[in-house]
């Protein structure tokens, strides 16, 4: 994967039938930061505008993702980094509820909100070496709860949430985090098969089927819930207690 002008947050590709998404922040391991967020829905949008049959989310660099950008803390307010955390959930939502395939091609670390992009995707493709972590609940964030049990299992999402443990690529696989495990020189060849499928059918049947198959009754207490755990008093110093934390370790 090429470098682009660092400048550009996410990177949106167009062809045939595919949008890619390239989150490009790769001296930050592509910390989602606003501009990332805003740049993803906005290619998010274009890929619905043109008819497009698959969007595919990738990271430039090394690791597709390490998550919410925690950096700069001591000059944002909690409702500056409150409205930041909806914006995470509207994406999220976004991407769940696209009326076209999705899927996220997962390279290295893929922590915290960058995980539960991949989590809300149709289809979920990590490298062998890829490691994941959802620690959210360890500052008292509650963000993609709901869905990750829903895609998982309730023990499966206990277990990983309440630990916040860094888990493989083969584990990611086992409890169905991941639906696929391949090394990068297999993406091409994956990527034109799920271009292939996800054109088999036409957009209003597409449109039909992801509806048919998803679960929108929550999404609204799914966004109440994240908003009221991030409204709590103290969310920067909550955040700031938990990366001391990981400096120590």
């Amino acid at each position: 994967m090429s470098n682009a002008p660092a400048e550009k947050p996410v990177i949106i590709e167009h062809k045939g039938g595919v949008t890619s998404l390239k989150m490009n922040r790769p001296d930050r391991l592509n910390a989602v930061n606003a501009d990332l967020i805003e740049g993803l829905l906005d290619g998010l949008d274009e890929a619905v505008t043109r008819g497009a049959s698959l969007v595919v989310l990738t990271g430039v660099g090394r690791a597709f993702s390490a998550g919410f950008d925690l950096s700069g803390l001591d000059q944002q307010s909690d409702a500056e980094l409150l409205y930041r955390f909806v914006r995470v959930e509207e994406l999220l939502q976004t991407i769940y509820r696209l009326p076209i395939a999705s899927a996220a091609l997962v390279q290295g670390r893929c922590f915290g909100a960058a995980a539960d992009i991949v989590a809300s995707c149709r289809h979920r493709v990590a490298t062998p070496d890829s490691s994941f972590r959802m620690p959210g609940l360890q500052f008292g964030i509650v963000l993609g709860t709901r869905r990750l049990a829903r895609l998982i299992g309730d023990d499966a999402a206990l277990d990983l949430l309440e630990t916040s443990r860094i888990f493989t690529a083969d584990e990611a696989a086992a409890c169905g985090f991941v639906t696929d495990v391949m090394p990068i020189d297999h993406w091409p060849d994956h990527l034109e098969k799920l271009a292939k499928d996800a054109a088999d059918l036409k957009a209003d049947a597409k449109a039909a089927l992801l509806a048919a198959t998803r679960d929108d009754t929550c999404l609204d207490h799914d966004l109440a819930t994240l908003v009221r755990s991030a409204a709590k008093p103290g969310l920067v110093a909550r955040i700031q207690a938990f990366v001391a934390t990981q400096v120590k370790k």
